[in-house]
């Protein structure tokens, strides 16, 4: 008897991250955003069955399609980006039934360049000069015009040029393709570290830092760069290539033992709005579209995919849905790509199936196209969940704290294929009057709670009340109007409490 899938039950309620607990996802190689993977297979197992299509349109580095792969899935991995996706592939690769063949072509690199690698240091500027001009090198292109520096080679000092130079140049030479591909996986991570927007992390070891592409988002160059050791960097980086192998392996080792592995994983490098001419219907989508101009991932994505000889088109960046960038998009372009997105991402789903989009941000405007374009496709939102606890502390939100959206919300829907509404009425709210019908509903923590908690809450009682669109507000009022009602913003908690701000500690997880 087939599963009848109008039957699931939402989640409704936050799951608790456990972002650091997957080493195939963290620790191999940064990326901009990443959703916590015990989240994401939370949501798999309970909107798909085994032997699923499970797709991400927007796939990033693949934590969807790897775990919908590791959950005897088909996932089904799609960027626009190739630097996402050279890291799905990698990481969900099963070229081999052990990680022996990486260490193999780990030691056969350490006998080709150790001693050239380490040399570098100690190396004289002229003798650094004169070996770049023996070592093939990537051609010196343009960067973007809100870098720091103007061409490729200044984003690194001449002798983590060189160092990178002689060991991408040895992978290259491997013969073994799958090794060749998990050693090129560590050297790219290692070039996140061997660049001059390299931060090392105060108070930690030097090496704990990160880059500025991935906190501040630009190529922002550090004041007092720091030059790591190179070999031991990259030493360091293969072995959690390896972990993260023996990671995967174990669990397709345990399935195949115990349920059998039916598990497939496949990837694309397409624009979303033209997967429906390539894939048939799909059984569930969990996804986590571009949020304005909040992140211009193929800019900043130039320095791995210049280097690994990944050619992004003028094409691919002008499908890109963001605001701004090098092409300076507008908001209207934003949420005109935006909203035929999300149509062919319900266009990619079958009938009688689910699907979860991940998403936040100020602008209502963006809220309004997903939900319009939902109900236009034949799906019903039967789910909101504020993930407040998924939040990445960049150096952005630390600085602003009552003005940023922590966290993110996932709202699912399901596509029963029903008409859509044919006019919604043009019902009005104000925003205190929202506010003071919604505040009452939330559950409260330390006698407080989280502004993006009752933010969405807004958002979704507006849409149900058919007020959407007539809902404008930008933060300040938001903000203003909890304080004209005695709610304080406290940083500590990162909530809004009632009275007088307390320095208390602790964190308050979603409704």
């Amino acid at each position: 008897m087939s599963l009848d899938y109008s039957t699931i039950k939402p989640i409704s309620r936050a799951i608790p991250a456990d972002r650091q607990a997957a080493k195939r996802h963290y620790g191999v190689h940064p990326y901009f955003t990443r959703r916590p993977p015990n989240v994401v297979r939370e949501y798999i197992l309970r909107y798909s069955r085994p032997g699923d299509r499970v797709l991400d349109p927007f796939g990033g580095s693949g934590v969807t399609a790897i775990e919908a792969f590791l959950s005897n899935r088909h996932g089904i991995q799609n960027d626009i980006n190739p630097l996402g996706n050279f890291i799905a592939q990698n990481v969900a690769d099963l070229g081999r039934t052990d990680t022996a063949y990486i260490e193999e072509a780990f030691r056969k690199i350490e006998h080709d360049c150790h001693e050239r690698v380490c040399a570098v240091a100690g190396s004289t500027d002229r003798q650094v000069a004169d070996a770049l001009k023996r070592e093939r090198l990537p051609k010196n292109i343009a960067l973007p015009s809100n870098s720091d520096v103007e061409r490729f080679y200044d984003l690194f000092s001449p002798r983590q040029l060189l160092a990178l130079a002689v060991l991408k140049n040895a992978i290259d030479r491997l013969g073994d393709e799958a090794a060749k591909g998990q050693l090129l996986l560590a050297w790219s991570a290692t070039c996140a570290k061997l660049n001059r927007t390299f931060l090392s992390a105060k108070g930690r070891a030097e090496s704990r830092g990160g880059s500025s592409v991935f906190s501040i988002y630009r190529y922002k160059v550090a004041k007092a760069p720091v030059e790591l050791a190179p070999w031991q960097t990259f030493e360091e980086r293969v072995g959690n290539v390896i972990k993260a192998k023996q990671e995967v392996l174990k669990e397709i080792n345990y399935l195949r033992e115990n349920k059998g592995f039916t598990g497939v994983f496949e990837c694309y490098g397409e624009d979303v709005r033209s997967l429906p001419k390539l894939l048939s219907p799909v059984d569930y989508i969990f996804t986590d579209p571009p949020y304005g101009g909040h992140i211009a991932y193929l800019d900043l994505s130039t320095i791995w995919n210049h280097w690994l000889g990944f050619r992004v088109a003028e094409r691919a960046r002008r499908q890109e849905i963001i605001v701004g960038g090098e092409l300076n998009k507008s908001e209207d372009d934003y949420v005109k790509s935006l909203r035929a997105s999300v149509k062919a991402c319900f266009q990619l789903l079958k009938v009688n199936r689910w699907l979860s989009i991940v998403f936040q941000h100020w602008n209502i405007a963006y809220f309004q196209a997903i939900l319009e374009t939902a109900e236009e496709s034949g799906a019903e939102l039967r789910s909101a969940v504020s993930q407040v606890g998924d939040t990445v502390w960049s150096m952005h939100k630390k600085k602003n704290l009552a003005r940023v959206l922590m966290g993110e919300m996932i709202l699912t829907f399901f596509k029963d294929g029903a008409k859509p509404k044919q006019t919604r009425p043009s019902n009005g709210i104000a925003l205190g009057q929202l506010v003071d019908a919604v505040l009452p509903t939330l559950h409260m923590r330390h006698n407080g709670f989280h502004g993006e908690i009752l933010f969405n809450r807004l958002i979704v009682e507006a849409w149900r009340l058919n007020a959407l669109h007539t809902l404008r507000f930008e933060r300040d009022d938001f903000i203003r109007l909890l304080e004209t009602r005695g709610w304080h913003y406290d940083p500590k908690l990162h909530s809004w409490i009632k009275g007088r701000a307390v320095q208390s500690q602790g964190s308050l997880f979603a409704d």
